[in-house]
C-alpha cells in the first residue's frame, strides 16, 4: 500500500511512529459523513469519485482533518490537496523548527532540521501550488506552475539524481534544480503559445540516488519512482495530454513506467539519458512519442550505455539504433543546462509541452525527428 501511494519512510525518530504512519493509522480508522473513507491505496478513479460526491466544505474538513493523507492521495482534487499541503507544511516546518533548538541533538541534525524547517516555510507561503508532500526522510515534493485543472497541456519535470526537499529548489544553479526547471520550461511554453492553458509540474516525487554512486548504476529506485509516477500521471485532472520531461536519471525512471502509463501521457523526452532499461524505444512498450537529447559536452556521454547483472541502463536513447526522435540540444553546455533559455533544448521542450511538434528542431538536417508530426499536431 505504501508503494502504490508514494509515502516511504527513511527516517523515524526512536520509539515513535512517523507522521506518515501515523496519518495512514488515523485515516485507515475514520469514516466521514456516515462513508468510510477510500483506502489510501486506491486508484485515483475510486478517490476521484468519492471527492466528486463531496461539497466543498466537506472536502476542506477532510483536508484539515487529514493533510498528509488528502495532500498526498492522486484523484483528490488540486486544489484540496493545495490546501491540505500547505497545512501539512506548517505542521512540518513548526516540528523542525523544534529539532532545530532540541540540545539532544547532534549539531549537524540541528543544523539540518532547520534547513528542512526554512524550505518548508517557504513552499507554505501563499499561492505556491503543492501537489505532493512528504516530510518523512529527504522528503517528497510537487509543485505546479499554471492551473492544473483548466489545462490541455501538462508537462511534468522528472529529474534525476540528489533531489529532494532541500535540493527542490536552489538560489544559486537555480536552473538545475526542479522548481528553476519547471519556472524555465512554464515561461518558454507561455512565451511559444501565449494563448495556450499549459501547466508544468516540478516533480520530485520519488526518491532520487545520492550522487553517482550504486543506486544510481541500478534501477532499484527508480522501480518505485515509476510505480509514483503512473500514479500521479493516472490521477491527473481533466483530459489534458501529458508530456514527461526526463532529466539523466529521471530518464530511468520514465523509461520503467512508459509501458504502463496511461495513453494521455502523448510523450517521453529525455535529456542526458544514462538509458531507460530498454534496448530499444519499441521496447519501451508505450504509445507515448519518444525524443531524446544530449549536448555535444555532456559526460554522461562517456558512461558505459549497457546491462549487465542489474549495473547499468541499458542502450544509448540518442543512438539511431535506439529509435528515439532525436533533438538538438545546442547551447546547453554540459550535464545540467537543458533548461537554460536561450538553448535549442528548452525551446523544444517548450514546442512539445505546446504541442509544436512540426517545428522541432532535430539534432540532425534531415529533419528525421519530426516525422510523422505536423506543426499542430497532438490532442
Amino acid at each position: 500500500m505504501l508503494t502504490t501511494t508514494g509515502w516511504t519512510a527513511v527516517y523515524r525518530p526512536s520509539g515513535e511512529a512517523s507522521p506518515r504512519e501515523a496519518a495512514f493509522a488515523s485515516w485507515a480508522g475514520s469514516s466521514f459523513a456516515g462513508r468510510a473513507l477510500p483506502a489510501a491505496a486506491a486508484p485515483a478513479a475510486t478517490v476521484a469519485r468519492f471527492f466528486a460526491a463531496l461539497d466543498g466544505a466537506q472536502r476542506a474538513r477532510l483536508a484539515e482533518g487529514h493533510p498528509l493523507v488528502v495532500g498526498n492521495l492522486d484523484g483528490v482534487p488540486p486544489t484540496v490537496r493545495y490546501r491540505a499541503n500547505r497545512m501539512a507544511l506548517q505542521q512540518a516546518a513548526r516540528s523542525e523548527e523544534a529539532r532545530a533548538h532540541d540540545v539532544t541533538l547532534a549539531p549537524a541534525d540541528r543544523v539540518t532540521a532547520a534547513r528542512r524547517a526554512h524550505r518548508f516555510e517557504s513552499l507554505a507561503e501563499p499561492g505556491r501550488q503543492i501537489l505532493t508532500f512528504d516530510p518523512t526522510g529527504g522528503a517528497l515534493v510537487a509543485e505546479v506552475f499554471g492551473d492544473l485543472g483548466e489545462a490541455r497541456r501538462i508537462s511534468v519535470i522528472v529529474p534525476g539524481v540528489d533531489t529532494d526537499a532541500l535540493t527542490f529548489e536552489r538560489t544559486e544553479r537555480r536552473l538545475t534544480a526542479p522548481v528553476g526547471m519547471a519556472e524555465s520550461l512554464y515561461g518558454a511554453e507561455r512565451a511559444a503559445a501565449p494563448g495556450g492553458r499549459t501547466a508544468v509540474i516540478a516533480w520530485a516525487g520519488y526518491i532520487a540516488p545520492t550522487g553517482v554512486g550504486m543506486d544510481a548504476a541500478t534501477g532499484r529506485l527508480a522501480v518505485d519512482g515509476a510505480v509514483r509516477l503512473r500514479s500521479l500521471a493516472s490521477g491527473l485532472p481533466g483530459r489534458a495530454s501529458v508530456a514527461l520531461f526526463c532529466h539523466s536519471y529521471g530518464s530511468v525512471v520514465c523509461g520503467l513506467a512508459a509501458h504502463e502509463l496511461p495513453d494521455r501521457v502523448t510523450d517521453i523526452v529525455v535529456a542526458g539519458s544514462p538509458g531507460m532499461r530498454a534496448g530499444t524505444a519499441a521496447e519501451l512498450d508505450t504509445s507515448a512519442r519518444v525524443w531524446a537529447m544530449r549536448d555535444s559536452g555532456d559526460w554522461i556521454a562517456d558512461v558505459p550505455h549497457l546491462e549487465f547483472g542489474g549495473l547499468g541502463h541499458g542502450a544509448d536513447p540518442v543512438s539511431a539504433e535506439f529509435g528515439a526522435r532525436v533533438l538538438s540540444a545546442a547551447g546547453a553546455k554540459s550535464h545540467t543546462g537543458y533548461f537554460e533559455p536561450g538553448t535549442e533544448s528548452l525551446d523544444n521542450f517548450a514546442k512539445i509541452g505546446t504541442g509544436a511538434f512540426g517545428s522541432t528542431v532535430c539534432a540532425t538536417p534531415d529533419d528525421t525527428c519530426q516525422r510523422g508530426t505536423s506543426r499542430t499536431d497532438g490532442p
